[in-house]
């Protein structure tokens, strides 16, 4: 994308968002430079260009888009003359796509390696308690045999002589 479009691109949202900021006031400032160039016009945020009738008017701001019969939206012109309101709207629907399309890659991918990295830490966990577990198991063979050692050498190894009681 060259930086032209991207200008235009910034350009329209900060100009739309200045114009859904600005009260919509009655005055006729627009409609005051008709018969004027497109760059005279197009000084106030609020004025939209025609080429085909090279009028002036006032952008519509309780609509996004100009209506069909105020000016066609290839001879439309708003922010910049050299790029029309059709050029405008698919750059900015392939620009938010774009976008869109990215933030969920990225979603994916994070959820995805997340739950590949819990899996790899799940399966480190694991195999320390299988490594604790096999040596306390030794540990209490070990505490068996010198128990057992302990009862043949003081002669208990038998029958329990209280368990009749």
């Amino acid at each position: 994308m060259d930086s032209r479009s991207l200008a235009a691109a910034l350009l329209l949202l900060f100009g739309l968002a200045t114009v859904f900021a600005q009260t919509s006031a009655p005055g006729k400032a627009c409609e005051t430079k008709n018969g004027t160039s497109c760059e005279e016009c197009l000084q106030n945020v609020t004025c939209l260009w025609c080429i085909t009738t090279k009028m002036c008017v006032t952008y519509p701001g309780r609509t996004i888009l100009p209506p069909h019969a105020l000016c066609p939206l290839n001879n439309a012109r708003w922010g910049l003359c050299w790029m029309n309101f059709q050029t405008l709207i698919i750059t900015l629907a392939v620009i938010g796509g774009i976008i869109i399309i990215a933030f969920l890659v990225c979603l994916f991918c994070c959820c995805k390696c997340e739950n590949f990295g819990s899996k790899r830490s799940e399966a480190k966990m694991e195999k320390q308690a299988n490594k604790t577990r096999t040596k306390q198991e030794e540990r209490r063979a070990e505490m068996k045999q010198r128990h057992e050692e302990v009862r043949k050498k003081y002669g208990l190894s038998g029958p329990n002589p209280y368990s009749k009681f």
